[in-house]
């Protein structure tokens, strides 16, 4: 089988490389291969290499510039997104889309499911819905949300960070009022694999690890994973000026993908063997 993995040196694409070398032929497509926004060079790219698979794991995920520059949003989160189901089309190859929490407003006071309302708050948001549509031009496409990924290769997130201040003794400010679902880019990488394998239906799925916190909690199980001070220091949403506004309750349910044979593991045991090293 051979798999074209786009965006293949960001936290997620390197953490997919890594774990599909020893189960197929994978094609890996960095910024340097190609400008996922050239809509030409990605049906030559793609076609060329005779997929079986397409996973789109590029993004543009600077949130609060995406409120003064929609266009670059857009043509990442967007257009290059129907480009790649286009050619994913082209090949007769499913296709593997990476969305995200930000397109629900973060009023819910329960795990949002696939099937509820989308109502993104922000440009990053909104260009990743218009994503999530154009994924459908290709006929087999699976639409991954996943949210507040962590680990891989790569690694740059908001836990990665909490993680790397807390190893060095230095303060983390976590917000006390933001409810998530982290993802492990590993977790997310197997279940994406076994969705593809086992041939499970097309469609919307949440690709998050089982269980929600707050940034705070998190940061104190993180503390306790390390055995270190817990050097927290708790916000609110509204004491942080951000261009974009973020969901403030933005748990996901991953019941969906449970139910298609893949149990996620929790957050805590995610995060217990990201802080162990490299699995």
């Amino acid at each position: 089988m051979r798999v074209v993995v786009a965006g293949a040196a960001g936290q997620l694409g390197g953490a997919t490389v890594r774990r599909l070398t020893s189960h197929a032929d994978v094609v890996a497509l960095t910024r340097r291969e190609a400008d996922l926004t050239d809509h030409g060079r990605v049906m030559s790219l793609v076609t060329a290499a005779k997929p079986d698979v397409v996973i789109n794991c590029s993004a543009y995920n600077a949130v609060d510039q995406a409120e003064d520059d929609p266009i670059a949003a857009l043509a990442v989160n967007a257009f290059a997104v129907q480009s790649l189901a286009r050619a994913a089309a082209a090949s007769n190859a499913t296709f593997v889309h990476y969305s995200t929490d930000f397109v629900f407003d973060g009023l819910a006071e329960q795990p949002y499911v696939e099937s509820d309302p989308t109502n993104p708050r922000s440009v990053y948001g909104q260009s990743k819905l218009v994503g999530e549509w154009l994924a459908g031009e290709a006929p087999r496409s699976y639409v991954l949300r996943v949210e507040s990924l962590f680990g891989g290769p790569a690694a740059k997130s908001s836990v990665d960070k909490i993680v790397s201040a807390l190893r060095t003794g230095q303060e983390a400010p976590v917000f006390v009022d933001r409810t998530v679902t982290p993802s492990y880019v590993e977790d997310v990488a197997a279940a994406t694999w076994m969705l593809v394998m086992t041939g499970a239906p097309p469609g919307v799925y949440h690709v998050v690890n089982s269980g929600l916190t707050t940034w705070h909690d998190l940061g104190r199980e993180v503390s306790r994973l390390l055995d270190c001070e817990p050097r927290l220091r708790p916000v609110k949403v509204s004491d942080v000026p951000l261009r974009a506004p973020r969901p403030q309750y933005c748990a996901l349910s991953n019941a969906k993908l449970a139910s298609a044979g893949f149990q996620m593991p929790t957050w805590q045991d995610a995060l217990r063997r990201y802080l162990s090293g490299p699995s």
